[in-house]
């Protein structure tokens, strides 16, 4: 069995409203905090015979979108 870690964020340029918002929410708690940038994180186990080609088309089809977001990929075990 094959796990991998994968990371997908917003390419730089790109404006995160969602980050935004936990920023302000954030300042208004009190934390001096200057910017906040959301990503998401998958931890995926695979099964199948060739789990690095799988990931990678996983991403370019459904977990990232590759006109506004960046994802890598780590391979765990």
């Amino acid at each position: 069995m094959a796990i991998y870690d994968i990371r997908v964020d917003l390419k730089r340029g790109v404006s995160d409203a969602e980050g935004r918002n936990v920023a302000k929410a954030l300042r208004l708690l009190g934390f001096d905090v200057s910017d906040v940038r959301v990503s998401k994180a998958y931890r995926i186990e695979f099964t199948s015979e060739d789990p690095d080609a799988d990931v990678e088309v996983m991403c370019q089809r459904l977990l990232a979108n590759p006109v506004i977001q960046d994802y890598s990929i780590e391979r765990i075990d």
